[in-house]
């Protein structure tokens, strides 16, 4: 009997060790217009419009469960063509081709108008669930070319409450909350997942970490990994523009909240969503900057 015992311990002992953890994938990490952006000719864009390496797409992060093989889609962005491509090749075409569901934050052109590639006039999709929030699920409803999508049933749209866990696999759940942002169509969401024995804190767009009902600082010690907002790097970025009307925390404003923190808690902060304007994402001493106090800044095609 021990012996029987025995092997049952070693065969479960084998499981464990050859199942493989959730993890997550970034598929893009720019701003919503992208890197290059259109119609820029500065020095930002210069070499990225002359060199397709250093292209980069719109903000988007696939969570993926090898052993279920299954994923889900953040963000529905314009990208969408080249970033479902992407993620077939980073997985060996290991999974389906289109994910299981797609989780979008807010009705920014740079979040969810990739839908439109999932209409007949395209990939015309059956009943591909579309997580959001009330205000974003009702946008999509009754505004075209989204509300056909719904209607054809291209999109089965999955209302989210903020606050409440949504369980999608044995060691997948997401959790949906509102941060402050400039919300003409819709609300804005950011989500908290668990994946596995990792947690995930995934924040692109927020006006500032002051106007938050919550503690930025207390949410990123709770997780394993925080992609943050780290759309301009100084005020100074937008020539002829005022920076005030398009509000994010500058990257030197939350490294600054970070800056008594402890190594480890600095640690879990990835810089995302880049305006092209944003130097960190070309210019090594800029990027050596963050990195040298403790940051790190995500990187396209990069598993976390």
């Amino acid at each position: 009997m021990k012996v029987i015992f025995n092997i049952i311990a070693i065969f479960f002992f084998v499981v464990r060790l050859n199942a493989q953890e959730p993890y997550v994938l970034v598929l893009g990490l720019a701003q919503d217009g992208g890197y290059p952006h259109l119609g820029c000719e500065k020095e930002c864009c210069k070499s990225a419009w002359k060199n397709d390496s250093l292209k980069r797409n719109i903000v988007s992060l696939a969570l993926v469960s090898p052993n279920d093989k299954k994923w889900w889609l953040f963000e529905a962005t314009p990208d969408i063509t080249k970033q479902l491509q992407l993620f077939k090749d980073l997985t060996k075409s290991e999974f389906n081709y289109l994910p299981e569901g797609i989780f979008i934050t807010h009705a920014h052109i740079g979040h969810y108008t990739g839908l439109m590639n999932l209409g007949r006039e395209v990939f015309n999709t059956k009943e591909i669930p579309v997580y959001c929030l009330p205000k974003m699920k009702k946008f999509l409803e009754e505004n075209g070319p989204w509300s056909q999508l719904v209607s054809l049933k291209n999109i089965t749209i999955k209302e989210l409450t903020p606050e409440t866990t949504v369980v999608l696999g044995n060691s997948i759940s997401v959790s949906a909350f509102t941060v402050p942002h400039r919300d003409e169509y819709s609300e804005t969401a950011g989500f908290s997942f668990s994946a596995g024995q990792k947690k995930y804190l995934f924040i692109p767009d927020i006006d500032k970490w002051q106007k938050w009902n919550r503690n930025i600082v207390e949410e990123v010690k709770k997780v394993d990994y925080a992609f943050l907002d780290a759309t301009f790097y100084s005020m100074d970025e937008l020539k002829g523009r005022k920076i005030e009307e398009v509000p994010h925390p500058l990257v030197s404003e939350t490294m600054n909240l970070f800056s008594n923190e402890s190594s480890l808690t600095k640690s879990k902060l990835f810089f995302i969503h880049f305006n092209h304007t944003n130097p960190m994402l070309r210019l090594a001493p800029f990027q050596n900057e963050v990195k040298k106090s403790g940051f790190n800044l995500a990187v396209e095609g990069a598993k976390y």
